[in-house]
């Protein structure tokens, strides 16, 4: 079956669709409640929805803005069913921000970032340049300063902030993540992996990545 894919406004989810998600996320190992994820909803602008025969196969709360006047898609809590298709419901979920992101910002570079709590949440940037961070590359210190502002606008007090690293540290409650796990996670690399090692899930540390969609890329990959 195809994979359907809706992006609107947060304001216009349901009672019924808060409850589809939390039931989805249930299964996994973020399971985000309805209280949480009415409250992420008002935090965010759009949410995404990939459904696949009529059920919810994975969703993302995102806003498209502009951070120092540099044009971004932030993604917030995000969630993938556990399924055979998954791979295939991020890659349709980013495709339509990806789509949107260049009706907002023709001909400009874009900014894409999120909360990651293992290497698989790498996979939504695999069509994007420059990722950060990444093994063998020393961060700038501009790169080093995009963390920061994305952190900032993730709400990250500055001392939870750990610069180089890239890495927010938690305060023992269960973080708003890109909850992903690849297919085959076996196959990324293993520095790619370890680049996770220091980031304490359970206490709610996340690391804060990030790559841009050149706006060449973005008209291939939104057309």
């Amino acid at each position: 079956m195809a994979i359907e894919v809706e992006t609107k406004d947060c304001t216009a989810l349901s009672d019924a669709e808060f409850e589809e998600m939390a039931d989805m996320c249930a299964e996994g190992p973020f399971p985000y409640e309805v209280g949480m994820l009415s409250k992420e909803a008002e935090d965010w602008v759009l949410v995404t929805q990939a459904y696949e025969s009529g059920k919810l196969k994975g969703f993302s709360y995102c806003t498209l803005e502009r951070i120092g006047g540099t044009p971004a898609v932030l993604i917030g809590l995000a969630s993938i069913k556990r399924s055979s298709k998954r791979d295939s419901i991020l890659r349709a979920i980013m495709l339509d921000q990806f789509r949107r992101a260049l009706m907002a910002f023709p001909d400009e570079d874009v900014l894409v970032g999120s909360k990651l709590v293992n290497a698989s949440g790498f996979a939504a940037f695999k069509s994007l340049s420059e990722p950060i961070p990444r093994p063998g590359h020393k961060a700038s210190g501009e790169e080093r300063a995009w963390g920061r502002r994305i952190a900032k606008r993730f709400g990250v007090p500055s001392l939870r902030y750990e610069d180089r690293q890239f890495i927010a540290r938690g305060d023992g409650a269960m973080a708003s993540v890109f909850d992903h796990e690849a297919l085959k996670p076996e196959k990324f690399d293993d520095d790619i992996v370890a680049q996770f090692d220091d980031v304490k899930v359970a206490n709610g540390d996340v690391l804060m990545g990030f790559a841009w969609a050149m706006a060449e890329e973005l008209e291939k990959l939104g057309s």
